[in-house]
Protein backbone atom coordinates (compact mmCIF):
# COMPACT_ATOMS: atom_id res chain seq x y z
CA UNK A 1 0.00 0.00 0.00
CA UNK A 2 1.13 3.66 -0.61
CA UNK A 3 1.64 5.67 2.46
CA UNK A 4 2.87 8.69 0.75
CA UNK A 5 0.25 11.37 -0.23
CA UNK A 6 0.19 14.76 -0.75
CA UNK A 7 -1.61 16.91 2.54
CA UNK A 8 -3.76 19.64 1.07
CA UNK A 9 -2.19 23.32 1.72
CA UNK A 10 -5.30 25.38 1.36
CA UNK A 11 -8.07 25.85 4.14
CA UNK A 12 -11.76 25.09 2.85
CA UNK A 13 -14.97 26.16 4.49
CA UNK A 14 -17.54 24.70 1.77
CA UNK A 15 -17.61 22.42 -0.99
CA UNK A 16 -16.27 24.69 -3.31
CA UNK A 17 -15.50 27.72 -1.96
CA UNK A 18 -11.98 29.35 -0.83
CA UNK A 19 -12.52 31.26 2.23
CA UNK A 20 -11.61 35.06 3.03
CA UNK A 21 -9.72 35.44 5.59
CA UNK A 22 -13.02 37.17 7.09
CA UNK A 23 -15.51 36.94 10.56
CA UNK A 24 -18.03 37.51 7.76
CA UNK A 25 -18.66 33.44 8.06
CA UNK A 26 -21.65 32.52 10.24
CA UNK A 27 -21.54 28.74 11.70
CA UNK A 28 -23.49 27.70 8.75
CA UNK A 29 -21.27 28.73 5.77
CA UNK A 30 -23.71 31.86 4.94
CA UNK A 31 -21.55 35.07 4.29
CA UNK A 32 -22.90 38.41 5.47
CA UNK A 33 -22.20 41.29 4.00
CA UNK A 34 -20.51 44.56 5.46
CA UNK A 35 -20.00 48.39 4.51
CA UNK A 36 -16.68 49.74 2.40
CA UNK A 37 -14.48 47.46 0.74
CA UNK A 38 -15.90 44.59 -1.28
CA UNK A 39 -15.44 41.34 0.23
CA UNK A 40 -13.76 38.79 -1.95
CA UNK A 41 -15.03 35.37 -2.48
CA UNK A 42 -13.66 32.40 -4.54
CA UNK A 43 -16.07 30.04 -6.14
CA UNK A 44 -14.76 27.25 -8.03
CA UNK A 45 -15.73 26.43 -11.55
CA UNK A 46 -19.24 24.67 -11.49
CA UNK A 47 -19.70 24.83 -7.78
CA UNK A 48 -21.89 26.63 -6.29
CA UNK A 49 -21.30 29.79 -4.22
CA UNK A 50 -21.95 30.81 -0.43
CA UNK A 51 -25.24 32.27 0.16
CA UNK A 52 -24.47 36.08 0.36
CA UNK A 53 -26.86 37.82 2.94
CA UNK A 54 -28.06 41.11 2.09
CA UNK A 55 -27.48 42.46 5.78
CA UNK A 56 -24.61 42.62 7.97
CA UNK A 57 -23.92 40.48 11.07
CA UNK A 58 -24.58 43.47 13.43
CA UNK A 59 -27.87 44.27 11.52
CA UNK A 60 -29.02 40.60 11.56
CA UNK A 61 -29.41 40.25 15.04
CA UNK A 62 -32.17 43.23 15.01
CA UNK A 63 -35.43 43.78 14.42
CA UNK A 64 -36.19 44.97 11.31
CA UNK A 65 -39.24 46.90 9.59
CA UNK A 66 -40.41 46.53 6.23
CA UNK A 67 -37.41 45.10 4.70
CA UNK A 68 -36.70 44.95 0.76
CA UNK A 69 -33.85 43.78 -1.14
CA UNK A 70 -32.00 44.64 -4.20
CA UNK A 71 -29.33 42.49 -6.25
CA UNK A 72 -27.43 43.67 -8.90
CA UNK A 73 -25.31 41.63 -10.74
CA UNK A 74 -21.70 41.87 -12.48
CA UNK A 75 -23.80 43.18 -15.74
CA UNK A 76 -25.58 46.10 -13.45
CA UNK A 77 -28.80 44.24 -14.27
CA UNK A 78 -31.40 44.08 -11.40
CA UNK A 79 -31.03 39.85 -10.38
CA UNK A 80 -34.07 37.64 -10.44
CA UNK A 81 -34.27 34.46 -9.45
CA UNK A 82 -33.93 31.62 -11.90
CA UNK A 83 -32.74 27.82 -12.54
CA UNK A 84 -29.31 29.16 -11.58
CA UNK A 85 -29.65 32.29 -9.12
CA UNK A 86 -31.89 31.89 -6.22
CA UNK A 87 -32.78 34.85 -4.33
CA UNK A 88 -35.21 34.20 -1.46
CA UNK A 89 -37.66 36.48 0.32
CA UNK A 90 -35.37 37.57 3.40
CA UNK A 91 -32.40 38.54 0.40
CA UNK A 92 -30.25 35.57 0.79
CA UNK A 93 -28.59 34.87 -2.76
CA UNK A 94 -26.85 31.69 -3.90
CA UNK A 95 -25.51 31.29 -7.32
CA UNK A 96 -25.65 27.83 -8.33
CA UNK A 97 -22.73 25.77 -10.95
CA UNK A 98 -20.69 28.98 -11.05
CA UNK A 99 -19.04 29.86 -14.29
CA UNK A 100 -16.74 32.29 -15.61
CA UNK A 101 -19.16 34.61 -16.70
CA UNK A 102 -20.65 35.09 -13.77
CA UNK A 103 -17.85 36.53 -12.02
CA UNK A 104 -17.98 40.05 -11.01
CA UNK A 105 -19.08 42.50 -8.21
CA UNK A 106 -22.80 41.77 -6.74
CA UNK A 107 -24.24 44.26 -5.05
CA UNK A 108 -27.14 44.53 -2.63
CA UNK A 109 -29.22 47.49 -1.61
CA UNK A 110 -31.17 46.86 1.81
CA UNK A 111 -34.07 49.08 2.63
CA UNK A 112 -36.14 49.33 5.74
CA UNK A 113 -37.71 51.53 7.71
CA UNK A 114 -37.23 53.12 11.50
CA UNK A 115 -40.87 53.71 13.05
CA UNK A 116 -41.17 55.73 16.56
CA UNK A 117 -43.72 53.97 18.44
CA UNK A 118 -44.81 57.25 19.83
CA UNK A 119 -45.42 59.41 16.78
CA UNK A 120 -45.61 56.71 14.04
CA UNK A 121 -43.08 58.36 12.04
CA UNK A 122 -41.23 56.87 9.35
CA UNK A 123 -37.50 57.11 8.50
CA UNK A 124 -36.71 55.33 5.29
CA UNK A 125 -32.62 53.40 6.02
CA UNK A 126 -31.00 52.25 3.16
CA UNK A 127 -27.59 50.38 3.29
CA UNK A 128 -25.41 48.64 0.21
CA UNK A 129 -23.40 45.67 0.64
CA UNK A 130 -20.58 44.43 -1.87
CA UNK A 131 -19.53 41.09 -2.64
CA UNK A 132 -16.77 40.55 -5.27
CA UNK A 133 -17.14 37.35 -6.78
CA UNK A 134 -14.48 35.14 -8.56
CA UNK A 135 -14.68 31.86 -10.67
CA UNK A 136 -11.09 30.00 -9.81
CA UNK A 137 -10.32 26.41 -10.77
CA UNK A 138 -7.24 24.36 -9.88
CA UNK A 139 -3.80 24.59 -11.62
CA UNK A 140 -2.70 21.50 -13.73
CA UNK A 141 0.13 20.15 -11.74
CA UNK A 142 3.35 18.66 -13.44
CA UNK A 143 6.05 17.43 -11.67
CA UNK A 144 9.79 18.63 -12.11
CA UNK A 145 12.13 15.49 -11.03
CA UNK A 146 15.93 14.95 -10.86
CA UNK A 147 17.79 11.91 -9.65
CA UNK A 148 21.80 10.83 -9.84
CA UNK A 149 23.10 7.14 -11.04
CA UNK A 150 26.83 6.07 -10.93
CA UNK A 151 28.42 4.83 -14.24
CA UNK A 152 31.57 3.47 -15.53
CA UNK A 153 32.59 6.67 -17.56
CA UNK A 154 31.56 9.57 -19.32
CA UNK A 155 32.35 8.09 -22.78
CA UNK A 156 30.22 5.67 -23.97
CA UNK A 157 27.21 4.55 -25.55
CA UNK A 158 25.69 2.78 -22.56
CA UNK A 159 25.32 5.67 -21.11
CA UNK A 160 22.64 6.85 -23.85
CA UNK A 161 21.26 3.57 -24.06
CA UNK A 162 20.91 3.46 -20.01
CA UNK A 163 18.88 7.41 -20.29
CA UNK A 164 16.78 5.73 -23.02
CA UNK A 165 15.71 2.62 -21.18
CA UNK A 166 14.98 4.31 -17.99
CA UNK A 167 12.68 6.56 -19.38
CA UNK A 168 11.16 3.86 -21.01
CA UNK A 169 10.79 2.08 -17.74
CA UNK A 170 8.91 5.38 -16.10
CA UNK A 171 7.04 5.71 -18.92
CA UNK A 172 4.95 2.17 -18.46
CA UNK A 173 4.99 2.84 -14.88
CA UNK A 174 2.72 5.49 -15.38
CA UNK A 175 0.63 4.91 -19.01
CA UNK A 176 -1.97 3.92 -17.46
CA UNK A 177 -2.62 7.32 -15.83
CA UNK A 178 -2.64 9.06 -19.12
CA UNK A 179 0.66 10.91 -17.52
CA UNK A 180 4.21 10.46 -19.37
CA UNK A 181 7.59 11.52 -19.04
CA UNK A 182 8.38 14.76 -21.00
CA UNK A 183 11.84 17.08 -21.47
CA UNK A 184 14.31 14.43 -20.66
CA UNK A 185 17.77 15.11 -20.31
CA UNK A 186 20.86 14.21 -18.50
CA UNK A 187 24.93 15.28 -18.28
CA UNK A 188 27.76 13.46 -16.87
CA UNK A 189 29.76 14.58 -14.43
CA UNK A 190 33.09 13.14 -12.16
CA UNK A 191 32.40 13.71 -8.74
CA UNK A 192 34.78 13.85 -6.11
CA UNK A 193 33.33 11.75 -3.18
CA UNK A 194 35.78 12.03 0.50
CA UNK A 195 37.18 8.40 1.16
CA UNK A 196 35.20 7.02 -2.34
CA UNK A 197 38.02 9.45 -4.77
CA UNK A 198 36.65 10.54 -7.76
CA UNK A 199 33.35 8.78 -9.65
CA UNK A 200 31.46 8.99 -12.84
CA UNK A 201 27.40 10.16 -12.49
CA UNK A 202 24.81 10.69 -14.77
CA UNK A 203 22.92 13.77 -13.77
CA UNK A 204 18.97 12.98 -14.67
CA UNK A 205 15.89 14.92 -15.07
CA UNK A 206 12.78 15.05 -17.02
CA UNK A 207 9.29 16.20 -15.74
CA UNK A 208 6.64 14.26 -15.31
CA UNK A 209 3.36 15.42 -17.12
CA UNK A 210 -0.91 14.58 -17.00
CA UNK A 211 -1.51 14.92 -20.74
CA UNK A 212 -0.05 11.80 -22.55
CA UNK A 213 -1.41 11.41 -25.63
CA UNK A 214 -5.41 10.58 -25.40
CA UNK A 215 -5.30 12.09 -22.00
CA UNK A 216 -8.79 13.62 -22.24
CA UNK A 217 -10.80 9.92 -22.14
CA UNK A 218 -9.37 9.49 -19.00
CA UNK A 219 -11.81 12.63 -18.07
CA UNK A 220 -15.18 10.77 -18.65
CA UNK A 221 -17.10 13.61 -19.70
CA UNK A 222 -16.62 15.02 -16.25
CA UNK A 223 -16.66 19.20 -16.62
CA UNK A 224 -13.81 19.17 -13.94
CA UNK A 225 -11.39 17.37 -15.79
CA UNK A 226 -8.53 18.69 -13.37
CA UNK A 227 -9.67 17.32 -10.57
CA UNK A 228 -8.88 13.97 -12.76
CA UNK A 229 -5.80 14.82 -14.10
CA UNK A 230 -4.48 16.13 -11.17
CA UNK A 231 -5.36 12.98 -9.07
CA UNK A 232 -3.58 10.93 -11.33
CA UNK A 233 -0.67 13.10 -11.37
CA UNK A 234 -0.26 12.34 -7.87
CA UNK A 235 -0.16 8.64 -8.29
CA UNK A 236 1.93 8.86 -11.08
CA UNK A 237 4.53 11.04 -8.94
CA UNK A 238 4.13 8.35 -6.05
CA UNK A 239 4.85 5.48 -8.27
CA UNK A 240 7.61 6.89 -9.62
CA UNK A 241 9.05 7.75 -5.74
CA UNK A 242 8.15 4.17 -4.65
CA UNK A 243 10.32 3.08 -7.70
CA UNK A 244 13.88 5.36 -7.14
CA UNK A 245 13.22 4.32 -3.21
CA UNK A 246 13.37 0.80 -4.21
CA UNK A 247 16.53 1.22 -5.94
CA UNK A 248 18.23 2.50 -2.66
CA UNK A 249 16.52 -0.40 -1.15
CA UNK A 250 18.66 -2.51 -2.81
CA UNK A 251 21.62 -0.25 -2.94
CA UNK A 252 21.19 -0.96 1.33
CA UNK A 253 20.41 -4.64 0.55
CA UNK A 254 23.38 -5.53 -1.73
CA UNK A 255 26.10 -3.22 0.26
CA UNK A 256 28.27 -6.10 0.77
CA UNK A 257 27.82 -7.74 -2.89
CA UNK A 258 29.15 -6.80 -6.05
CA UNK A 259 26.74 -3.35 -7.42
CA UNK A 260 26.93 -2.86 -11.09
CA UNK A 261 28.66 -0.19 -12.20
CA UNK A 262 25.32 1.90 -13.05
CA UNK A 263 23.59 2.43 -9.88
CA UNK A 264 20.95 4.71 -7.95
CA UNK A 265 22.92 7.54 -5.76
CA UNK A 266 20.79 6.98 -2.63
CA UNK A 267 19.05 10.30 -1.48
CA UNK A 268 19.88 11.95 -5.08
CA UNK A 269 15.61 12.12 -6.02
CA UNK A 270 14.43 15.50 -5.76
CA UNK A 271 11.05 16.37 -6.52
CA UNK A 272 9.36 19.75 -7.36
CA UNK A 273 5.62 20.44 -8.09
CA UNK A 274 4.98 23.39 -11.33
CA UNK A 275 1.61 24.91 -11.40
CA UNK A 276 -0.06 25.80 -14.18
CA UNK A 277 -3.11 27.75 -15.40
CA UNK A 278 -5.45 27.51 -18.34
CA UNK A 279 -5.62 30.18 -20.75
CA UNK A 280 -7.62 32.86 -19.44
CA UNK A 281 -7.16 32.70 -15.70
CA UNK A 282 -4.24 33.37 -13.56
CA UNK A 283 -2.87 33.64 -10.27
CA UNK A 284 -2.38 37.01 -8.41
CA UNK A 285 -0.62 36.87 -4.68
CA UNK A 286 -0.52 40.37 -4.07
CA UNK A 287 -4.46 41.48 -4.91
CA UNK A 288 -5.48 37.74 -4.18
CA UNK A 289 -3.35 36.36 -1.16
CA UNK A 290 -6.11 34.47 0.46
CA UNK A 291 -6.23 32.25 -2.74
CA UNK A 292 -3.36 32.70 -3.71
CA UNK A 293 -3.11 28.59 -5.19
CA UNK A 294 -5.73 29.42 -7.09
CA UNK A 295 -5.96 30.00 -11.25
CA UNK A 296 -8.56 32.50 -11.15
CA UNK A 297 -10.37 35.09 -13.80
CA UNK A 298 -9.27 38.36 -12.24
CA UNK A 299 -9.44 40.50 -15.56
CA UNK A 300 -12.84 41.01 -15.08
Amino acid sequence: MRTWVLLPAVLWCLTGVRCPRSTLFDAKGFLYGKTGQPEKIYVKLHQNSPVLICMDFKLSKKEIVDPTYLWIGPNEKTLTGNNRINITKTGQLMVKDFLEPLSGLYTCTLSYKIVKAETQEEKTVKKRYDFMVFAYREPDYSYQMAVRFTTKSCIGRYNDAFFRMLKKILDNLISDLSCHVIEPSYKCHSVEIPEHGLIHELFIAFQVNPFAPGWKGACNGSVDCEDITNHNILQARNRIEEFFWSQAYIFYHNFNKTLPAMHFVDHSLQVVRLDSCRPGFGKDDGLHSNCASCCGNYKI
